[in-house]
C-alpha cells in the first residue's frame, strides 16, 4: 500500500542503545487507538489532552507483557505535528525498544521516514520550512552561541524577517498594478518608478546586512575547518591534545610520530574548531611519512583557518620559512611555541614573513598563550568578537544564502532596469522574481523534490 501523508506513524525519537528511557513516538488521526490497544491499565481514549499514564505494554495476541511503560498523551492540534501524538516512554536497549516499535507497527501505524515528523510539522502550519531546517541544526549545534542561533531561527527570528520583506514588496506591487491600471495620469509612470527605486533599494539593504552576518552564521554553523601545521615536534599535537583537554594525539620526542591527520572538533571561546591535527611537513624517505606530509597539505588547501606553529627555542629553519610563505594568503595565526625554553630568535626576524597575521607566543606544556588563542580566533573571524545578542538574526543555512544571492540579484536587476529607462510593468518582473525567491526560504513556494531532499537529512524519529 502506498504511504501517504495521512498514515499514523511511528519511530524511536532516542538514540538506539542502552539507556534508562527510550521514546517511541507516534502521530497521526489514529494514534491514539492504535496505542490504547496496546496499553493495560489506562483507557488512552478518554484520557485528558497532554498527561501522562502509567500502563504495561501488552501483545494482544499473545496476551504476553512486553515492558511496564509510561505514556504521555497529547491531542491535536496542540502538538508538535499538530496531529494526535502519543509517545510511548518504555525502558531503554535494543531489546526492549525494538519490541515496542514493533508493536506499534503490527497494529496499525507504519515506520516514519527519517525527517516526517518535522515535514509533518511543517506541512500541518506548525513550522515554515527555515525554522524546519532549524530543528536539525540545533540538533547538530556544537556550542552554545551555534545552539542559540538555532533556537532564534526555530522561533521564527528569520521567518518574520523575510515575512516582513515579502510584505513590503507585496504591498509595491501591488500599488505598481493600481498605478498601472490607471494611465490617464500624466504622473503615474514617475511616480511608480521611483516607488520601485526607493523600496528596491532599501530591501536590498536589508538583505545585504543579512548576507554579511552569514560568515559568522556559517562558521557557527559547520565550525572552522582548522589545521595545525609546523615542521616536526614544534607542538602540534600538544596543542590538540590541549584544546580537547584529552590524550588523542600520541606525543613524543621522535620526529614524525604523527604519521596521518587527526580530526575533532572542539570549542574555543565559542567557536566551533573542525580541528585537523596534521603531519609534520618536511621533506622525509619515509614512506608513510610521505604520505602523511602529502595528506597534510591537502588539508591545508581546505581549511578555513590555520595555526601554525614555530619552535621559538630552536633557529628558524628554511622548512619553516616554506610554511609561512605556503600560508600568507590563508587566515592564519602564528603561534611561537615553547617559550618556557631559551629563545633561539627573535620574533622580529620573521616580521616580513608573517605579515598581519596574529602572533601569539605560547607554551602548550604549561598552559600559556592558549586564552589568547581562543579570543584571537574569535576576532579574527568575527570583528566584534562572537555575538551573543540574542536578538541578532544569524544566517547560517547554505540554501538561505544562494536564495538570498538571487533575491539581491533580482534587486540589481530592478534598479539596473530602472536606470535604463524600462517600462515598469517589465521591472516589476524581477520584483516578483525576488518576492518568489524570498518565499523559498520560508516554504511559502517549494517544490516537493526540495521537501524529499531537505527531510531526508533528518534523523528518524524527528
Amino acid at each position: 500500500m502506498a504511504q501517504t501523508e495521512a498514515d499514523t506513524i511511528a519511530a524511536i525519537s532516542t538514540p538506539v542503545g542502552e539507556g534508562g528511557i527510550a521514546i517511541i513516538r507516534v502521530s497521526g488521526d489514529q494514534a491514539i487507538p492504535v496505542v490504547n490497544q496496546l496499553v493495560r491499565g489506562k483507557d488512552l481514549t478518554t484520557v485528558a489532552s497532554h498527561t501522562i499514564n502509567y500502563g504495561h505494554l501488552m501483545d494482544p495476541e499473545s496476551k504476553a507483557e512486553v515492558d511496564e511503560v509510561m505514556v504521555s498523551v497529547m491531542k491535536a492540534p496542540r502538538t508538535y505535528t499538530k496531529e494526535d501524538v502519543v509517545e510511548i516512554n518504555c525502558h531503554g536497549g535494543l531489546l526492549a525498544t525494538n519490541r515496542a516499535l514493533q508493536l506499534v507497527l503490527t497494529h496499525g501505524a507504519r515506520l516514519a521516514e527519517p525527517g516526517e515528523f518535522t515535514k509533518r510539522a511543517f506541512l500541518n502550519g506548525r513550522l515554515d520550512l527555515s525554522q524546519a531546517e532549524a530543528v536539525m541544526d540545533l540538533i547538530r549545534a556544537k556550542t552554545d552561541r551555534s545552539m542559540q542561533v538555532a533556537l532564534n531561527q526555530l522561533d521564527g527570528d528569520l521567518s518574520r524577517l523575510i515575512k516582513d520583506l515579502r510584505k513590503q514588496i507585496l504591498d509595491v506591487l501591488a500599488q505598481v498594478e493600481v498605478n498601472i491600471d490607471y494611465p490617464e495620469y500624466d504622473a503615474v509612470e514617475e511616480m511608480t518608478s521611483q516607488l520601485l527605486k526607493e523600496k528596491a533599494t532599501m530591501i536590498r539593504d536589508h538583505l545585504t546586512a543579512l548576507l554579511a552576518s552569514a560568515k559568522q552564521g556559517k562558521v557557527l554553523r559547520d565550525g572552522l575547518a582548522t589545521a595545525i601545521i609546523g615542521r616536526p615536534n614544534v607542538g602540534k599535537s600538544s596543542l590538540l591534545n590541549t584544546l580537547l583537554h584529552e590524550d588523542k594525539a600520541i606525543v613524543t620526542n621522535v620526529a614524525g610520530t604523527t604519521r596521518d591527520v587527526i580530526e575533532e572538533y572542539v570549542n574555543v571561546k565559542g567557536v566551533p574548531l573542525h580541528l585537523i591535527d596534521t603531519a609534520g611537513i618536511r621533506d622525509t624517505a619515509d614512506q608513510v611519512e610521505k604520505i602523511g606530509v602529502e595528506r597534510s597539505k591537502q588539508a591545508l588547501k581546505a581549511a578555513d583557518l590555520v595555526l601554525l606553529l614555530l619552535d621559538i627555542s630552536r633557529e628558524i629553519t628554511d622548512e619553516d620559512r616554506e610554511l609561512l610563505e605556503l600560508t600568507a594568503k590563508q587566515p592564519r595565526i602564528v603561534l611561537l611555541n615553547k617559550t618556557d625554553l631559551p629563545h633561539r630568535f627573535d620574533p622580529a626576524q620573521i616580521k616580513d614573513l608573517v605579515g598581519a597575521s596574529p602572533v601569539i607566543e605560547t607554551s602548550i606544556t604549561s598552559q600559556t598563550g592558549i586564552d589568547q588563542l581562543g579570543a584571537a580566533i574569535a576576532k579574527l573571524f568575527f570583528e566584534q568578537g562572537v555575538d551573543r545578542n540574542q536578538g541578532t538574526v544569524l544566517v547560517t543555512n547554505a540554501r538561505h544564502i544562494s536564495l538570498l544571492h538571487q533575491a539581491k540579484d533580482a534587486l540589481d536587476d530592478v534598479l539596473a532596469g530602472l536606470e535604463a529607462g524600462m517600462p515598469v510593468d517589465l521591472v516589476q518582473i524581477d520584483m516578483t522574481r525576488c518576492w518568489d525567491l524570498l518565499g523559498e526560504i520560508t516554504g511559502d513556494h517549494y517544490q516537493d523534490e526540495l521537501l524529499d531532499q531537505l527531510f531526508s537529512q533528518f534523523c528518524l524519529g524527528k
